[in-house]
């Protein structure tokens, strides 16, 4: 059973393992919104848009209904959102690191520091 978990969840971050498939998700926090708003607000193609929303439907990640000639979509659940506000925080806190490191590692060598500004 615990296999089982691991590769839902593998293909979760799979189907998430691109930024524009991100980028829509985060487009859909606040909400259903039309196919055509996703490719506005993102600048990317239409046929392009497709492919990434037909990943995110097959993994279950986004609903969508038909309204005329549009197309709606929204997030099948939004503790998504919350995954990706925790990356978010797990990326700050490693940027920060990064560059408290940084930081020491040019107190430590001023010559170095003073090559570099040459």
């Amino acid at each position: 059973m615990q296999n089982l978990l691991r590769e839902y969840k593998a293909s979760i971050f799979h189907a998430l393992a691109h930024p524009t498939r991100v980028a829509i998700v985060e487009a859909l926090r606040d909400g259903e919104i039309s196919a055509r708003v996703i490719q506005e607000r993102l600048g990317v193609e239409q046929a392009n848009l497709s492919q990434h929303l037909a990943i995110l439907r097959s993994r279950q990640i986004v609903a969508n209904r038909k309204e005329g000639n549009q197309v709606f979509y929204s997030l099948r659940n939004k503790a998504l959102v919350k995954v990706l506000d925790m990356m978010r925080r797990y990326f700050q806190a490693h940027l920060a690191e990064e560059v408290q490191m940084l930081g020491e590692i040019e107190a430590e060598d001023p010559a170095r520091r003073k090559e570099r500004l040459d």
